[in-house]
């Protein structure tokens, strides 16, 4: 298995469709609604224990991963279909070149 693949539920996410832009869109997406209005619209919940840091703001990162990977493919994740954890979404944003911190 590649580390841009994830098997999750028996269900394998090619993580190797998401870009960085995607995820810089999804980190736009989440400045222009806001946290509460992009959780509901994109189905994800704030971070309880890592979070994305981009120049003086941080995100939370399964929620703009997950969003990402929506834009890349069309296709939408719900919070379960994937980890948010260091062999998760810390793990893929870190791949992107992304720093995500514990919280």
């Amino acid at each position: 298995m590649s580390n841009s693949v994830a098997i999750v539920t028996g269900t394998m996410i090619a993580w190797n469709s998401v870009t960085r832009a995607h995820v810089a869109r999804a980190m736009e997406e989440y400045d222009r609604l806001g946290p509460e209005r992009f959780f509901a619209e994109h189905g994800f919940a704030p971070t309880t224990t890592y979070e994305l840091v981009a120049e003086t703001r941080v995100y939370p990162p399964k929620a703009i991963l997950g969003t990402a990977y929506e834009f890349a493919t069309g296709k939408r994740l719900a919070s379960g279909d994937f980890e948010g954890g260091k062999s998760g979404a810390v793990k893929v944003l870190g791949q992107l070149g992304f720093i995500v911190r514990a919280k």
